[in-house]
Protein backbone atom coordinates (compact mmCIF):
# COMPACT_ATOMS: atom_id res chain seq x y z
CA UNK A 1 0.00 0.00 0.00
CA UNK A 2 1.26 3.61 -1.00
CA UNK A 3 1.47 6.03 1.74
CA UNK A 4 -0.84 9.52 0.96
CA UNK A 5 1.11 12.55 0.97
CA UNK A 6 -0.19 15.97 1.45
CA UNK A 7 1.06 19.01 0.16
CA UNK A 8 0.55 22.85 1.08
CA UNK A 9 2.50 25.59 -0.12
CA UNK A 10 2.87 29.20 1.09
CA UNK A 11 4.37 31.25 -1.59
CA UNK A 12 5.95 35.26 -1.50
CA UNK A 13 6.18 35.00 2.18
CA UNK A 14 8.19 38.23 2.74
CA UNK A 15 10.90 36.84 5.07
CA UNK A 16 14.50 35.40 3.79
CA UNK A 17 14.35 31.29 3.27
CA UNK A 18 17.59 31.62 5.65
CA UNK A 19 15.59 32.98 8.85
CA UNK A 20 12.65 30.51 7.89
CA UNK A 21 14.91 27.47 7.60
CA UNK A 22 15.92 27.72 10.79
CA UNK A 23 12.39 27.72 12.09
CA UNK A 24 12.33 24.87 9.81
CA UNK A 25 14.67 22.63 10.63
CA UNK A 26 12.73 22.05 14.24
CA UNK A 27 9.93 20.77 12.74
CA UNK A 28 10.72 18.01 10.53
CA UNK A 29 10.05 14.13 11.30
CA UNK A 30 7.49 15.69 14.27
CA UNK A 31 4.19 14.42 14.50
CA UNK A 32 1.95 17.35 13.56
CA UNK A 33 0.31 17.96 16.98
CA UNK A 34 4.27 18.77 18.36
CA UNK A 35 5.04 20.53 15.81
CA UNK A 36 2.10 23.00 16.37
CA UNK A 37 3.24 23.22 19.89
CA UNK A 38 6.70 23.77 18.73
CA UNK A 39 5.67 26.44 16.83
CA UNK A 40 3.61 28.17 18.90
CA UNK A 41 6.09 28.60 21.55
CA UNK A 42 8.54 29.58 19.03
CA UNK A 43 9.76 33.42 19.50
CA UNK A 44 10.57 33.81 15.77
CA UNK A 45 8.87 35.80 13.16
CA UNK A 46 9.10 33.01 10.65
CA UNK A 47 6.65 30.52 12.74
CA UNK A 48 3.24 32.45 12.22
CA UNK A 49 3.69 32.07 8.58
CA UNK A 50 4.44 28.27 8.75
CA UNK A 51 1.83 27.78 11.31
CA UNK A 52 -0.93 29.18 8.92
CA UNK A 53 1.03 26.55 6.00
CA UNK A 54 0.93 23.86 8.94
CA UNK A 55 -2.77 24.30 9.68
CA UNK A 56 -3.61 23.87 5.81
CA UNK A 57 -1.99 20.88 5.37
CA UNK A 58 -3.66 19.60 8.14
CA UNK A 59 -7.10 20.78 6.69
CA UNK A 60 -6.06 19.36 3.15
CA UNK A 61 -5.29 16.06 5.26
CA UNK A 62 -8.55 15.75 7.24
CA UNK A 63 -11.34 16.96 4.31
CA UNK A 64 -9.50 15.74 0.89
CA UNK A 65 -8.28 12.42 2.17
CA UNK A 66 -9.71 11.41 5.48
CA UNK A 67 -7.02 10.95 7.45
CA UNK A 68 -6.39 11.45 11.04
CA UNK A 69 -4.38 14.43 12.47
CA UNK A 70 -2.75 12.47 15.71
CA UNK A 71 -1.18 9.77 13.05
CA UNK A 72 -0.06 12.77 10.74
CA UNK A 73 3.58 13.50 10.89
CA UNK A 74 5.66 15.98 8.83
CA UNK A 75 7.79 14.43 6.21
CA UNK A 76 10.17 17.59 4.30
CA UNK A 77 9.41 21.10 5.06
CA UNK A 78 11.35 23.38 2.95
CA UNK A 79 11.71 27.29 2.04
CA UNK A 80 13.10 27.41 -1.75
CA UNK A 81 14.25 31.43 -3.00
CA UNK A 82 11.23 33.65 -4.00
CA UNK A 83 11.80 36.50 -6.09
CA UNK A 84 13.94 39.75 -4.46
CA UNK A 85 12.60 42.93 -3.89
CA UNK A 86 15.64 45.42 -4.97
CA UNK A 87 15.78 48.85 -2.86
CA UNK A 88 18.20 51.48 -2.97
CA UNK A 89 19.33 53.47 0.40
CA UNK A 90 21.24 56.84 0.16
CA UNK A 91 24.49 56.72 1.47
CA UNK A 92 27.24 59.28 2.21
CA UNK A 93 28.74 61.35 -0.49
CA UNK A 94 25.39 61.05 -2.93
CA UNK A 95 26.21 57.49 -3.20
CA UNK A 96 23.45 54.60 -3.31
CA UNK A 97 23.75 51.49 -1.42
CA UNK A 98 21.24 48.54 -2.83
CA UNK A 99 18.96 46.42 -0.18
CA UNK A 100 17.51 43.24 -1.22
CA UNK A 101 14.52 42.50 0.26
CA UNK A 102 14.12 38.80 0.54
CA UNK A 103 11.50 36.17 -0.02
CA UNK A 104 10.31 32.63 0.24
CA UNK A 105 8.24 29.73 -0.70
CA UNK A 106 7.24 27.39 1.79
CA UNK A 107 6.61 23.94 0.88
CA UNK A 108 5.30 21.77 3.93
CA UNK A 109 4.49 17.70 3.15
CA UNK A 110 2.57 15.53 5.66
CA UNK A 111 2.22 11.71 5.42
CA UNK A 112 0.65 9.47 8.05
CA UNK A 113 2.76 6.91 10.53
CA UNK A 114 2.53 3.69 9.23
CA UNK A 115 0.96 0.44 11.74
Amino acid sequence: METIKVVAKGRYIRQSPYKVRLVLDLLRNEPVVEAINILKFTKRRAAEEILKILNSAVSNAENNFGLSVEKLYIVTAVADEGPTLKRFRPRARGRASRINKRMCHVTIELAEVEG
